[in-house]
């Protein structure tokens, strides 16, 4: 009977271990696409131009002879810098905002939970374009852009996670022996919600990646020739007839990165709450 639900555990974990090794995978050819391309992704040949995947175009040629694959490759960099650079600091921003809130009187947490939810009803890529609208396009400007839109859920999540810390009884207890309340927050209850917004983050990175890519997709991220994938994708748009390599590869690897990091962020999840994967 236990090598049975041992079986059944692996199978489970399985899709997670993939979406790791895809994840790892990428981040390998953010860091060092030169050890799996030796193209440069800004070489242009008009003569090569419009090639279809072959074995030395694997993703073939866009419309300046530039290989795809390098592309591609390289785009990683910025998309990964733009995925986990928003989570993080949306990550930082929302913890500190969410146990500010629950640490507050009723009026300070009312206060602050009601402009939460008010940002909250905004969807996220909207208040993303709002936010560059306002600051400006630009690389730096999207990566602020995607973790400003993205904040209030951690900081919603943080606030929940705070109050049912500060239940538990060795946060009575600290209290009790007279542990000043700032020296609790940051010992105590702090550490204990990362956790679930651990969990919640590595699924964020995925949508943070595709809001960055669906904003330069719309010409307000990198400029060209910057090798990210929302820009081929938008370069790829006008020849989807002749060439559809050019945006169907960086569109199919958004796609399984997303998926990758929501498979593993479920499974972070199922982890922290202390169930079975």
């Amino acid at each position: 009977m236990s090598g049975v639900f041992g079986q059944r555990t692996l199978q489970r974990r399985v899709p997670a271990l993939l979406a790791a090794a895809f994840l790892l995978l990428l981040v390998m050819s953010a860091v060092a696409p030169a050890l799996f391309t030796s193209a440069d992704p800004l070489q242009t040949d008009v003569a090569a131009a419009l090639l279809q995947p072959s074995r030395h175009h694997p993703f073939g040629t866009d419309q300046a002879g530039r290989d795809v694959f390098s592309r591609v490759l390289y785009g990683s960099r910025y998309s990964l810098v733009i995925g986990f650079g928003a989570t993080a600091i949306a990550l930082a921003i929302g913890l500190a905002v969410g146990a500010a809130a629950a640490s507050m009187r009723r009026f300070g947490d009312g206060v602050l939970s009601r402009a939460i939810e008010i940002v909250m009803a905004f969807p996220e890529f909207l208040l993303a374009l709002i936010v560059i609208a306002i600051i400006g396009p630009g690389e730096s400007s999207l990566l602020i852009a995607v973790a400003i839109a993205v904040m209030p859920a951690y900081a919603r999540v943080a606030r929940v996670q705070t109050l049912v810390v500060r239940r538990a009884g060795y946060i009575e207890a600290a209290r009790t022996l007279g542990v000043a309340r700032t020296s609790t927050l940051l010992r105590h209850i702090i550490p204990n919600t990362l956790g679930p917004l651990l969990a919640m983050a590595t699924m964020g990175v995925g949508t943070a990646i595709a809001a960055g890519a669906g904003l330069s997709f719309l010409g307000l991220g990198p400029k060209p020739p910057t090798p990210e994938w929302g820009l081929i994708l938008s370069e790829g748009r006008n020849f989807l007839a002749t060439a559809w390599w050019i945006a169907v590869f960086p569109g199919l690897v958004i796609t399984a990165t997303v998926i990758a990091t929501s498979l593993l962020g479920r499974h972070l999840q199922f982890v922290s709450a202390g169930r079975r994967p």
